[in-house]
This record gives C-alpha cells, structure tokens and sequence, in this order.
C-alpha cells in the first residue's frame, strides 16, 4: 500500500495550489481527481483567460455563514503573493476595471503555472482517479482508489461545488464531510442569472442582447445589499454582472430593485430639455438610454414616445423618471447550477481552524475552497479564495508522516 503525508482530493484550483505547497514543503503528496480533464473550470474563467486574482479582494468581498472565518487566511496570502508567482512563470496579465486581473493570452497559462510547481514538488497526480471509500486508520486516512488503496496522515478536500455539473461538479466534499460528522450550511446557485415569471419573460425577451449599467438591491435596509455594474437582458430573464453579483444575495420570493440611472438626476434632465427643446420624447429618453429599451419601457409605462417633450407634463415626466429609478420586480428563480459559476453554502466553517482549515471534528481532515461556505464576489474574489485557503492549509500540514 502507498502511503502519503497528504492526499488531496480535487485538482482544480485550490487543490493544485495546496499540492505544490505542500510538495515543496518537502511532504509526499497525492493529488486525485475524478474528471479527465484537468481544472476545467479555471480553463472556462474569464471568458478562457483566467480572472485570477482581484487586487482589492478582502473580507467584505465573501458571503458566509460565519463572516469572520475567511479573514486569517486573506491576510496572509494576499491578492500579491499570487501575482508574484504569476510574475516568476513570466505571465502577461492585464487589470480590467474594479482590480480584476486577467492572462493575456490564456487561463491555460495558469493551469500549466500550476502543474509546474506540482512537478516541482514531486506531488503524485492521478487523474482520472475516482475515490471510494475513505475510512479511519491507525495512520489516518484509508482511501479507496480505482488505482488502489492508499494510506495517509492527512486528507485534504478541495472538491469544489455544485456549479456547472457539465465539466464534473459534484457533491462528493460534502458527503465525505458529512461522513465526518460535518454539517453542511444550505447549497444554492450563485453568480448566476436570474429567471422571472411568463408575463415580464415577454418583455425580456423582447429586449434580449440590451445591456446598460444600472443600481441593483435587494435585502431590507439595515441588511441591504447594492451592486453598480451592466445589467442584461436575456429570452428568460435578466444577467450580467449586476444581476450575477446580487444573485448571491437573493433570496426566493423577495424582490430586487433596479435604477436604470443612476449617474443621473433624470427627472432635472427631462425637466430641463423640456423647456429648451422640441425633440420627441423617446429621442430625449434615447439620449441616455439604449433606443430599444427607451422604446420598450416607454410602451410599459404608458407614454407616447412621439410627443414632443415640450408638451409633456411635468408630472408625467416625473413619474417616468422615477419608474426607471426604482423598478422593483420578484425573479421567479435562477438559472441554476448549470449556469451558476460559483456555490454559495457548504462546509460549515464554524467546524473549521480558520488559520489552518483543518478540522475540528477529524484531526488531519481539512477542507479548502469551494467546498468551504465561503463564497466571493464575480471578479477574482473566489480565485484568490482558492489560493488563500489552499495557502493556509499546506503550509500547516505535517511533514515526516511516511514512514
């Protein structure tokens, strides 16, 4: 029988960075995953170029259950601890706005960084290799392989969640911590578009393609969460980033409240060129506005778009900037895991050493990554999650266990 410092489940992100610390750190480590392909879903990030990394990312950018637990770990692998090793493998990368850090040509660039300081470190990788059965031993761990059994002092889960079952999510991390006596804080979609009911599906889809930058909250006011981002207009609903950002927030059957405008004080804009202009109203509306959704809502708001503004009401103009300002609708739902990018919920951390990930319940047992209730903003946050806590983890695990 092998037997091993560490093994870790789960050659995606977290567990790749986990493996060649621990590896360098001298440990004898075996990395195993399921799927054939190897960390899909760092490929698929940022539209195939990998947003690796956001430069502002700190706690308030996580949702959990236990707000606190993902501090130690941030603190001390930093958004410039993984740039820095990005920059030694020669790495072009780029900042889009908001701190998002992106690869130049490829997120295969940070697959391949990742499996050179595997190599580096001598960590065992099979893949595919599914896992079986894992049992208690006086060693540790047993785990059952399709390669076969083997033995160590530690076991590391980094099996990611739910989302996009299509390259291989599963729900094994959260068996195997259920096994262990682990509770699991509820599962649900994150970073995922929205769905709204038949009658507004229509209008939706009408303006399927449209894409403006809005305000989006939802939540009541002392617990009110905002994002300013562009919202999108799908056939069954609404997406992008705003509506990705806040679809970690909602909650079934509460609504969320857009503003269309919100750079601008559009009541005073329509007030002022009505009194200097003799232009038609959805001209005037167009001006700020994408023609197609000034046309739409003009049509949902009951107004006549060829009228010359000059002839409006003032409250008419009123009460139409003040729809576009706070439109409040109910989603009916979400896409689902399918097109959700990230799980929200897992792993109870409140079980976990938040300096070590390891836990509280199974010595040598630790959990890292998605399969932890820590769940970040769209923009790099849930990458540098992955390589924060892979970070804390390896460099607490034990050298020496291999006899």
């Amino acid at each position: 029988m092998l037997k091993f410092d560490a093994v870790v489940i789960g050659a995606g992100a977290a567990g790749l960075h986990c493996a060649a610390i621990a590896g360098q750190r001298g440990l004898k480590v075996l990395l195993l995953d399921h799927a054939a392909k190897l960390a899909e879903k760092i490929r698929i990030s940022g539209g195939g170029r990998c947003n690796f990394t956001n430069r502002d990312a700190g706690p308030s950018n996580f949702v959990s259950a236990n707000p606190d637990f993902c501090r130690s770990a941030l603190a001390r692998y930093t958004p410039a601890d993984f740039i820095a090793l990005v920059d030694r493998h020669r790495i072009p990368w780029h900042e889009k706005h908001r701190g998002q850090l992106f690869c130049d040509t490829s997120s295969a660039d940070i697959i391949a960084m990742l499996v050179a300081e595997c190599d580096q470190g001598g960590v065992q990788r099979w893949q595919p290799c599914v896992p079986g059965a894992i049992t208690d031993s006086s060693e540790g761990f047993l785990i059952k392989t399709e390669r076969g059994t083997v033995s160590s002092a530690q076991l590391v889960v980094a099996t990611g969640g739910l989302s996009i079952p299509q390259i291989g999510a599963s729900d094994f991390g959260y068996r195997l911590a259920r096994q262990f006596g682990h509770r699991i804080i509820e599962t649900r979609p994150a970073l995922v578009p929205l769905t709204v009911d038949a009658a507004e599906r229509t209008r939706c889809a009408e303006l399927a393609g449209v894409a403006l930058p809005v305000a989006v909250e939802t939540g009541e006011v002392r617990r009110k969460s905002r994002f300013d981002e562009d919202l999108l207009f799908t056939h069954r609903g609404l997406s992008g980033p705003a509506i990705l950002q806040i679809s970690t927030y909602w909650r079934p059957g509460t609504p969320i409240r857009i503003d269309f405008t919100p750079s601008l004080d559009l009541g005073k804009v329509l007030v002022d060129a009505k009194a200097g202009s003799r232009r038609l109203l959805a001209n005037a509306l167009a001006e700020h506005l994408p023609r197609r959704f000034t046309e739409a809502w003009l049509v949902r708001a009951g107004k006549n778009g060829d009228l010359p503004i000059s002839e409006c009401r003032d409250r008419d103009l009123a009460e139409l900037a003040t729809g576009l300002r706070r439109w409040t609708l109910t989603p009916d739902g979400t896409e689902g895991y399918k097109k959700a990018e990230v799980t929200v919920g897992g792993v109870d951390t409140r079980e976990l050493d938040s300096a070590t990930l390891q836990s509280r319940r199974r010595p040598g047992l630790h959990f890292i990554g998605e399969v932890v209730d820590v769940t970040g903003w769209l923009g790099g946050y849930n990458f540098q999650w992955a390589w924060a806590s892979a970070a804390a983890c390896a460099r607490s695990l034990r050298s020496g266990a291999v006899g």
